[in-house]
């Protein structure tokens, strides 16, 4: 299935749906899998509830929320309705039936076995859930306390028939969450969802601000409030319109070896303890679907969607630093560990401050180990264009700068220390005052009438040329 999928996916194809899968004893599943649901930019915003050309003012809403600017005058307070609205719907609705529990397997009847749980890759060490979203809340919370929750999308190894471990990274809320229930010696309830809707999903992996419910915030994307439900065997809300729910209890201090697996860096990860999940539930619809992927060297789901992403974060990175005017995360460079930055540049050493600037502004850019910086007049998606200016624009010996010893994604295996790596920053911006000591050449361009003749008469009396 992997392998269907991302031939599929390399070919900008539909979401698929596998009626009968198959385990590797050749015994059958009797639940469908869909895969593919991101496999395009649009169907990413159309998760998000936008078309993919207005995702630019879905980040302004979203740079909104960070520091929200007062209303200047009624008129301002008026066009800001639709922001209004979109927050009020964020209210969850508590409900008491739902279809995600119209069947309900507790204790022995609990078997994971009866998901149809993908082994991706050849070397990975078993089953792995890559879609799922674990909710998990502060041991000082209740389970009706929604704000409090964290929803992310974390790795989940099959370990048995009841028994899951869950890969949450130490900076990651679920970590923070499970170290508070540590401190008290309880274990922590945990709810994961299978084939949440694309707007919870999508909320899960979104870098929203600390103070803001994933759960709660999936309602601006789907227009709704959310349905939630009470767990059955563990104090915690669940979206009612869910497909599956898996329901269990996280030891405070066990663990066992979690992997290897196929990561998206495109290179097996070693085996690492992580916490271990008690399943004490299962509940589904009564015709289940499962929502699975792949991770692997791009182009994957994961990476489509931080390209949607990239977009999303433009706004919210050009209200601290307005300077900036566009950005790339290359996506063949793992979504982040490369960032390409186009600035209008006014004096000597803006490019070091906007570097600095960025790698300080969100947690996730603390991974990005290069940054490039460029002038405006440069296509900070255009590989050639990049290329050119590190070609004609940056010097070695003056324009690169280099950082030891940072915080680093212990995934990069060429870090020299786990977690801990250096950073390199490339000035390919043109050199103005104290930067240099030399003329700067001007840039060749066709004068902008000239251009314009020759496009029309290209397209003229050359169409095919043109098309």
């Amino acid at each position: 299935m992997t392998a269907v999928h991302r031939n599929v996916l390399e070919k900008g194809g539909p979401v698929l749906r596998f009626d009968a899968p198959v385990r590797a004893d050749k015994s059958r599943v009797d639940m469908p899998v869909v895969v593919n649901l991101f496999g395009t930019p649009e169907r990413v915003a159309a998760g998000l509830g936008v078309h993919v050309a207005r995702l630019g003012e879905l980040g302004a809403f979203l740079a909104a929320l960070r520091s929200p600017a007062p209303p200047d005058g009624m008129r301002d307070a008026l066009s800001r309705w639709p922001m209004l609205k979109a927050a009020l719907s964020t209210r969850p609705k508590f409900i008491t039936k739902a279809p995600v529990q119209q069947v309900v397997m507790q204790g022995n009847d609990a078997d994971l076995g009866a998901l149809p749980v993908q082994t991706h890759w050849p070397g990975d060490a078993g089953p792995l859930i890559t879609w799922p979203v674990v909710l998990t809340r502060p041991a000082d919370s209740s389970a009706e306390d929604i704000a409090k929750y964290n929803a992310g999308v974390y790795r989940a190894q099959v370990l048995g028939r009841d028994s899951l471990i869950l890969r949450w990274l130490a900076h990651r809320g679920g970590a923070a969450h499970h170290r508070s229930w540590a401190k008290t010696g309880q274990p922590m309830p945990v709810a994961v969802v299978l084939g949440a809707d694309p707007a919870t999903l999508l909320s899960a992996a979104l870098p929203l601000p600390e103070t803001v419910s994933e759960l709660s915030f999936a309602g601006v994307f789907s227009g709704a409030r959310p349905r939630l439900v009470p767990a059955r065997t563990v104090p915690m809300m669940v979206p009612g319109e869910a497909e599956i729910v898996i329901e269990g209890w996280v030891s405070p201090t066990a663990t066992a070896p979690e992997g290897p697996f196929g990561d998206h860096t495109g290179y097996y990860n070693a085996a690492e303890p992580f916490p271990v999940m008690q399943v004490t539930a299962i509940t589904h619809r009564r015709d289940p679907l499962y929502l699975s992927t792949y991770t692997g060297r791009p182009p994957d789901e994961p990476a489509i969607i931080g390209e949607v992403f990239n977009t999303l974060a433009l706004p919210v990175i050009q209200a601290q630093i307005p300077e900036i005017r566009g950005l790339w995360l290359p996506p063949a460079a793992c979504s982040y560990r490369i960032a390409v930055i186009s600035i209008d540049k006014h004096y000597p050493g803006q490019a070091r401050r906007v570097m600095m600037a960025l790698w300080g502004m969100l947690p996730q850019f603390s991974y990005t180990k290069m940054i490039v910086v460029v002038d405006d007049d440069i296509d900070p998606t255009n590989w050639d264009d990049i290329a050119w200016a590190i070609a004609t624009r940056m010097d070695p010996g003056r324009d690169v700068m280099i950082l030891e010893n940072t915080p680093m994604d212990y995934l990069d295996f060429a870090s020299p220390e786990p977690g801990l790596a250096g950073k390199l920053g490339i000035d390919a911006t043109t050199k103005i005052g104290s930067e240099t000591r030399r003329d700067w050449g001007g840039v060749m361009k066709t004068a902008a009438h000239d251009a314009d003749f020759a496009a029309d008469l290209v397209a003229r009396h050359l169409p095919d040329l043109g098309a």
